[in-house]
């Protein structure tokens, strides 16, 4: 069965100080913000980000409907919300699905 390992933020940013050691470990710390606050401030404008053979992240609408509260078992209702949204790209998805061995299902 396939081993999965979480990467945090903190790892990425070790990750690529490796990779590129012409920057410090604050330069890409900062790099690594930067982006991430940028991608988070324009989806919260309601923009569509796409970064080509990665994929493209969009906000989608949750429209308002009935629930229940679990505990009393009255109807609820939940307001609309706006959710992010990520779509994978081709070439992450045949990277993705040529990690995983065909025999085994990819379970977590």
């Amino acid at each position: 069965m396939p081993t999965f390992i979480d990467m945090t933020r903190s790892d990425l940013v070790t990750a690529l100080a490796d990779k590129f050691s012409q920057l410090t470990q604050r330069d890409t710390e900062f790099a690594v913000k930067t982006i991430l606050e940028a991608m988070s401030d324009a989806l919260a404008r309601g923009h569509r980000i796409e970064i080509r053979g990665f994929g493209s992240f969009s906000i989608n609408r949750r429209p308002p409907r009935l629930g229940r509260n679990p505990r009393s078992g009255a109807q609820v209702t939940i307001p609309e919300k706006l959710v992010p949204h990520f779509k994978p790209g081709k070439a992450l998805r045949e990277s993705v699905d040529a990690q995983v061995p065909p025999t085994e299902p990819a379970t977590r």
